[in-house]
């Protein structure tokens, strides 16, 4: 096994001494890949002290020679700030770099770019483009925020159908994101047969991942009976969770959970009241 070889090699068992010490000759002598992987290493601080400017300086001479995850490391470091001074237009002209080459992850940071308007005028149409680039490589973010886009018409034509098809291929990835989104699809018929079963499969997916917006919605669904048997012990325990998840930044729907929690406990008794707040701390406890 040659030095490079038993280099990647550690690194991935997770031996960074043994990885740094081959990578360092390697890349001193102009090993591209070797330089690539002292950047990751300083960026991350695995087996060394966390070192920004260093990161930046290997990514630099890797990217500068070509190398499309050196141009895309490069690029989140002016995304970030991280070792040089912010900068958006910076961070674009190297994820746009490793995107032309198919860099997956380049892809979807310059779809993310064009969408919020970053370093670039705001486009949807070129976000849809980026987006489509990565998700046809199997990235579940970039699946579903292209399904996202499609479905509410922004830089494509509406198309709920393929909205859902975009949610799916993310959803069976295991994103909660895109598996709400399915479950969204389903309850309301969009792009799917209506199917509140099938709304409930992929709302339990998503809440075990403790996404709150599936938690308040298998509480509606419970506290209603559609879709499944209802249950007010379910619906309480879901609000709750729900009500417990949502950030800071979310507190308009973090206090309709609230409400809806406290309208079900209205319909309960005592003992069930204790039965799903014994259920939801045990939920949290597990986690």
């Amino acid at each position: 096994m040659h030095g490079l070889a038993k280099a990647e090699a550690a690194y991935s068992r997770g031996d960074y001494p043994t990885a740094l010490r081959h990578f360092v000759p390697l890349a001193n002598a102009g090993n591209i890949a070797a330089m690539v992987g002292l950047g990751e290493m300083y960026e991350d601080g695995r087996g060394v002290l966390q070192d920004y400017a260093e990161a930046v300086k290997w990514y630099r001479e890797a990217a500068g020679q070509g190398d499309a995850r050196a141009q895309y490391g490069l690029g989140r470091m002016y995304e970030n700030g991280w070792g040089v001074p912010q900068d958006d237009g910076e961070a674009v002209k190297w994820f746009r770099k490793a995107a032309d080459q198919g860099n997956g992850n380049a892809q979807y940071n310059l779809g993310v770019m064009h969408l919020s308007g970053r370093g670039v005028p705001q486009n949807d149409g070129e976000a849809v483009r980026w987006f489509r680039n990565a998700a046809d490589q199997g990235d579940a973010t970039a699946q579903n925020n292209l399904g996202g886009l499609i479905q509410r018409g922004l830089g494509a034509p509406q198309d709920h159908a393929e909205a859902a098809r975009w949610y799916r291929k993310a959803a069976d990835q295991g994103f909660p994101g895109a598996q709400y989104n399915l479950g969204i699809a389903y309850a309301n018929g969009l792009g799917v047969a209506q199917d509140h079963s099938e709304a409930v499969k992929w709302f339990r997916k998503a809440a075990y991942q403790d996404f709150p917006g599936a938690q308040y919605n298998l509480g509606l669904i419970y506290g209603a009976g559609r879709g499944a048997p209802q249950d007010l012990v379910q619906a309480h325990k879901w609000f709750n969770l729900a009500a417990s998840h949502y950030p800071a930044s979310d507190a308009e729907e973090r206090d309709l959970a609230t409400k809806h929690r406290d309208l079900i406990a209205a319909r309960m008794t005592l003992a069930q009241v204790g039965e799903a707040e014994k259920l939801a701390g045990e939920w949290t406890r597990t986690k």
